[in-house]
């Protein structure tokens, strides 16, 4: 099962579907105009159902195969929203809104989720019933998790759930997959410390925030360095560091961090959170001041499911002729959520080489299209064959 000829003819047209997309980014729960993209292709596929507001502002499409005497149900999982980023690739059909744009490729997943929607809506030469999902706010909303508290997968009778990620570096159209563990837990975390603030020239009579906050910095480093066990993964970055005056001869009264916390483990998360708020309260307390910490669970870890990342890492396999093992990944991921509502799994395919997501030169690769949605339509034909 190569790539499928149909979306070689498709490819112009899922083309331009993402390229509209791209022009017109939407972010978190904002993808109207997305959504209403997605819901009236899907009507004009012919889908036996289609339905929106799942997740606020979520999109699910149903299309039923020749038969349906299995009793089987697959979703299928694209995100729509953009990112709060200055797009700075200088294509014609660059972001035509200021401060955003599809700087993580979620233009391409909607488009080939399309794309293999209009196939199967074609040609149904499968026993069962697909449901392709189409999620808003997956950077930082948490619109899996909407989707699934909404209800989606008992009320579509959703058995299994797949995704799929484009992955810059890696030749353009191959797959990688790993079972287990794949992408992190994020945390976030915010502390106020507080001292005592006072000239710069008369240090002695101040609690210095500024030191405290310092060294702090430095401690958390020992979460991963000294706590953990060093075969774990844990990623502690202090990202922000904001002191409360910033003239030249003021120690100021207070110095806000701010960060991410990122483990692979349930373990290794409470472990961290743990020794982060000991950190802050003991190292303040030693500098005579004293820390508010405010420690925000996130995205939890996504873990594919065995059984299923074998059968996706075939399926990849017989589009691409390989599938390799992915590397695990730090960053987040919300399809997550779903992950913990039924089994499923979740690839990576290549966007070649290009810049990296999240940043204001990435754009999605077009070629990558035929493969992606070949094998989005391969996980529907081969996990439930006619």
């Amino acid at each position: 099962m190569p790539v499928k000829n149909r979306f070689a003819e498709l490819h112009n047209d899922i083309t331009e579907w993402r390229r509209d997309i791209h022009s017109h980014p939407e972010i978190l729960y904002e993808t109207h105009r997305t959504s209403a993209l997605v819901a009236e292709k899907l009507k004009a596929f012919g889908c036996d159902d289609v339905v929106t507001g799942i997740g606020r502002t979520g999109v699910v499409g149903v299309i039923k195969g020749r038969s349906t005497a299995s009793g089987r149900v697959v979703g299928l999982r694209a995100d729509l929203d953009a990112l709060p980023i200055h797009e700075a690739t200088g294509v014609d059909y660059a972001s035509k809104t200021p401060g955003a744009m599809h700087a993580c490729g979620h233009d391409g997943h909607t488009a080939m989720l399309l794309g293999a929607a209009q196939y199967l809506a074609e040609t149904r030469n499968f026993d069962g019933t697909a449901v392709v999902i189409f999620q808003p706010a997956e950077e930082g909303g948490a619109g899996g998790r909407e989707m699934c508290e909404d209800g989606m997968m008992d009320r579509f009778g959703i058995q299994e759930v797949y995704g799929m990620h484009n992955w810059p570096g890696r030749p353009v159209g191959s797959f990688a997959i790993r079972p287990g563990a794949f992408f992190a837990a994020t945390d976030q975390f915010d502390i106020e410390l507080t001292g005592k603030g006072g000239h710069a020239a008369k240090p002695h009579e101040t609690v210095d925030t500024t030191v405290m906050a310092a060294h702090l910095v430095t401690m958390l480093q020992t979460i991963a360095s000294r706590n953990a066990d060093p075969v774990d993964q844990v990623v502690v970055s202090v990202t922000s560091f904001q002191t409360s005056s910033t003239a030249f001869n003021v120690i100021p009264q207070g110095v806000h961090l701010r960060g991410t916390v990122r483990t692979m483990s349930t373990q290794m998360r409470d472990l961290a959170e743990t020794r982060l708020r000991a950190l802050c309260d003991h190292v303040a307390a030693g500098f005579g001041g004293r820390a508010e910490v405010s420690y925000h669970r996130g995205y939890p870890v996504m873990i594919n499911h065995e059984e299923q990342t074998e059968f996706a890492a075939s399926i990849a396999a017989k589009v691409s002729g390989a599938c390799e093992e992915a590397p695990l990944v730090m960053g987040g991921e919300d399809f997550a959520f779903m992950l913990e509502e039924r089994p499923g799994a979740y690839i990576l395919v290549g966007n070649g080489d290009t810049a990296m997501v999240h940043s204001p030169d990435y754009n999605f690769n077009d070629e990558a299209i035929p493969a992606g949605c070949s094998w989005w339509a391969g996980i529907v034909e081969e996990r439930m064959p006619a």
